[in-house]
């Protein structure tokens, strides 16, 4: 029998909301405790660890006496800065009774959209690594507005994996992992235990949250299981609350569902982790099938002449998304021209281009170098 292929090396650790609560209006702090001592023995056997965890909001309600989820945003503001020390209070408990610092971080879309802002995030976390600390990162849902926010945790635990170098990122559920139908209504619904693409299939597999008190759910885990696949690092969700879950995970147990593209260069660069992750896509640049096959084949850059259409106002410079023509999105890379000026050469060779615009004869719309295929 062959040994389970260890993890070793950083490990991020998502929680959701509905796992913290087990159902419930109100935080477990048992389960806080059993998840701090996983980590803490990670830590004993030399593997760092980062915590993302949701919940503040659900932690401030219970704080300020409040029964159900405002529908407002400065009392879920205020909810959420109540919840936010509550939280951290418990997590350095819990983590300080076994030896182990934490430090909070608190990150919103702002802090990542641009590359200074990244690097920052980036180098406070990996002092507090040094450091011997965990960190335990939240959104930071008190100052944060739609067109800044993440969404979800799932996609600011991926981020997080990509800007750290992460060997693994777990997503800790309230379902097994992801099936091939909602096993509450199909009976013949099956647990996927491996992916190694995300199509249009497992796309239409996925649904929303099923609970009332998180924000996430099996789509919003789909689009970051597509960040990791992109960015090289392993992605698994399970079962929250089976025992000693993060532990069997890390050590190698066939546990949930795992997406891993072993092909899949180990990490990417820094740069186009950060355009495809962490930048918010300004318009949309809709591709033929050829430009389409060799974006994500070939490793092209992509050329005037494949450019169909183009959606949104932006302009050189800006991140933009890619789509083939049937709507999916199949990378993310920096604009080289503006959307006025990728409107007038769609369709065009670079020759042509060059005639009538001198400088732009060897320009593609998007350079292979600033592009993040997923």
């Amino acid at each position: 029998m062959s040994m389970p292929e260890q993890f070793e090396g950083l490990v991020v650790v998502k929680i959701g909301t509905s796992t913290l609560t087990n159902g419930t209006q109100t935080i477990d702090e048992a389960y806080i405790a059993n998840l701090c001592e996983q980590v803490a023995t990670l830590k004993d056997e030399g593997r760092p660890v980062v915590i993302v965890t949701s919940g503040a909001a659900a932690a401030g309600r219970e704080r300020l006496g409040i029964a159900k989820r405002p529908n407002d945003i400065p009392t879920l503001q205020a909810c959420a800065a109540a919840g936010q020390a509550h939280l951290t209070e418990l997590y350095a408990k819990e983590l300080a009774a076994r030896g182990v610092a934490c430090g909070q971080v608190l990150l919103t879309r702002r802090d990542v959209v641009d590359r200074e802002g990244y690097l920052n995030a980036r180098n406070t976390l990996m002092r507090l690594l040094d450091l011997g600390a965990v960190p335990v990162v939240n959104e930071n849902d008190t100052v944060s507005v739609s067109e800044f926010a993440f969404g979800d945790n799932d996609m600011l635990g991926a981020i997080v994996s990509a800007l750290l170098g992460a060997s693994l990122y777990v997503i800790l559920s309230d379902v097994e992992g992801m099936y091939t139908a909602n096993p509450n209504t199909d009976s013949s619904a099956r647990l996927l235990k491996d992916v190694s693409s995300i199509d249009r299939t497992i796309r239409a597999m996925a649904g929303g949250t099923s609970t009332s008190v998180g924000t996430g759910g099996m789509a919003s885990k789909v689009r970051a299981a597509r960040a990791m696949l992109a960015a090289g690092i392993p992605m698994v969700i399970c079962q929250g609350r089976r025992t000693n879950v993060v532990l069997d995970v890390v050590r190698g147990e066939k546990v949930g569902t795992r997406f891993h593209n072993e092909g899949a260069p180990l990490h990417g660069t820094g740069r186009k982790l950060w355009i495809g992750l962490a930048e918010m896509p300004q318009g949309v640049v809709h591709v033929d099938a050829g430009a389409a096959r060799a974006i994500v084949h070939e490793g092209a850059s992509l050329l005037p002449v494949g450019v169909r259409s183009v959606a949104g106002t932006f302009g050189e410079g800006d991140v933009v998304s890619v789509e083939d023509p049937s709507g999916s999105e199949i990378a993310r890379g920096v604009a080289r021209y503006s959307s006025a000026d990728m409107d007038r050469i769609r369709g065009l060779k670079l020759e042509i281009v060059g005639r009538f615009w001198e400088g732009k004869e060897d320009q593609p719309a998007i350079h292979r170098d600033e592009m993040l295929v997923f």
